[in-house]
């Protein structure tokens, strides 16, 4: 049997200290099916004393994480503890340049420097693996990195954060606002104190910038990605979709088109009979679609400990299982150097329409009004409905526009006349309407 793979972890919060139990509990099982044991030997965290509910006396306590990842004993580093800057990334960028493995579910850093380190890690020949930065225990970064080989990805899209579509889910459910769908969500530990990275749709931008990497092979560009989520979704946008026979997610989309590549985030309608509609509460969901396979949907835990953790043993069960001699695979499929420049997708229509939600003052000629507008920009509409809103002292209605194919900029543009014309009594709704098979 081959040495023991020696690991060192730092961070050791809910998901790190998973991973110490997780490796304890199944060793026996690991050391069969990786034809060495997997054994713990460093860590580092920030309070030595804290008791995190797993036995660590075995292992070497580093306070300073570069030096574990410099110095400690070990053939693969862990990297748990999160951010694009500071200890994480200097202490991966030390293992690195270390020669050793890297494993991290840090989505943040690899947005930011993903494609620096896997430079790195290729230059020195180690493994720098991160399945746990993008939908926690699905395996899509392998599935795409190794199991798709000579597939042509047209588009990957997907619910990549299990905050937001807990809240929409529960919003649908029970009928309950935003608000207090966050407070709850916030109760039981489904968001952050300060919501803002999740509800605000950064986290799922981090996350869709590297699947975009990969199912295309350019470099990252997290700060190329059109941006919107979900804290305006209201009741009323809610209802109106269920009763146009959709549903409301927040969706990360990549696509290829002719003149460049698509990146977006944003509260999506999909049809309620589509597999992606029916994928509700924290759970996570990737669509791929490719020209060999046709269309692939990945779903499960999106996050937590058991599914974080789960998803970072993996990746050093793949190292455990590699040899002295073996030639690694590059990190985001192709080699790091031979990653395209980004090279953003012109404006253009979005096949799948637009829900739009306008509160209007109840008078003569506002409704022929809307009509102009949208006529104006070329906007053809599937439906237009006026709903009256239970509020008959302030003489307003609801009017709820679908559109056909058009462009974002033409949306935008007949919206933002109607405002100026003075007709609306509340801030629109504005959302796209997704393709989902």
């Amino acid at each position: 049997m081959a040495e023991a793979l020696r690991i060192g972890i730092a961070g050791l919060g809910t998901v790190g200290a998973s991973v110490v139990r997780v490796l304890a509990d199944k060793a026996a099982e690991l050391t069969r099916q990786c034809g060495r044991d997997v054994v713990v030997t460093a860590v580092s965290a920030r309070d030595p004393k804290r008791d995190r509910g797993v036995d660590l006396s075995a292992a070497k306590w580093f306070d300073d994480p570069v030096e574990l990842a410099q110095k400690a004993d070990i053939d693969v580093f862990v990297e748990l503890i999160g951010g694009d800057e500071g200890p994480a990334r200097a202490c991966v960028k030390a293992a690195l340049d270390a020669g050793r493995h890297v494993v991290t579910a840090n989505k943040a850093l690899l947005a930011k420097h993903g494609v620096a380190l896997a430079e790195a890690a290729e230059k020195r020949g180690v493994l720098l693996n991160y399945e746990a930065a993008v939908a926690g225990g699905i395996p899509v970064i392998k599935t795409m990195r190794e199991a798709m080989a000579g597939n042509s990805v047209n588009r990957v899209f997907g619910i990549l954060n299990g905050t937001c579509n807990y809240i929409l889910t529960r919003m649908e459910a029970e009928g309950l606002s935003f608000e207090d769908c966050l407070k709850d969500a916030q109760r039981l530990g489904y968001a952050e104190a300060d919501p803002t990275f999740d509800i605000e749709g950064n986290d799922t931008a981090h996350k869709l910038a590297i699947l975009t990497s990969l199912a295309f092979g350019t470099k990252i560009a997290a700060d190329s990605i059109y941006l919107e989520g979900i804290s305006n979704i209201t009741q009323a946008d809610i209802r109106a979709a269920g009763e146009l026979g959709y549903r409301i997610k927040l969706l990360g989309v990549a696509q290829r088109t002719e003149s460049g590549i698509e990146q977006r985030v944003h509260p999506t309608m999909v049809p309620t009979a589509s597999v992606i509609a029916q994928v509700n509460g924290v759970t996570n969901a990737v669509a791929i679609e490719t020209d060999i396979l046709g269309e692939l949907l990945l779903s499960g835990p999106g996050a937590g400990g058991n599914a974080t953790a789960s998803a970072v043993v993996g990746d050093i069960a793949d190292i455990a299982k590699s040899r002295p001699g073996f030639q690694h695979g590059p990190v985001f499929g192709r080699p790091a150097k031979e990653l395209r420049p980004y090279k953003k997708a012109q404006m253009r229509s979005h096949a799948g329409g637009y829900f739009i939600r306008l509160t209007v003052h109840d008078r003569i000629g506002v409704f022929a009004a809307i009509a102009r507008r949208m006529a104006d920009n070329d906007i053809s509409l599937e439906s237009i409905v006026q709903h009256a809103d239970g509020k008959e002292a302030l003489a307003q209605k609801t009017v709820i526009l679908v559109t056909h194919e058009t462009t974002e900029a033409a949306v935008r543009k007949a919206v933002e006349g109607v405002t100026k014309d003075g007709h609306l009594t509340s801030k629109p709704q504005v959302i796209r309407i997704e393709r989902a098979e």
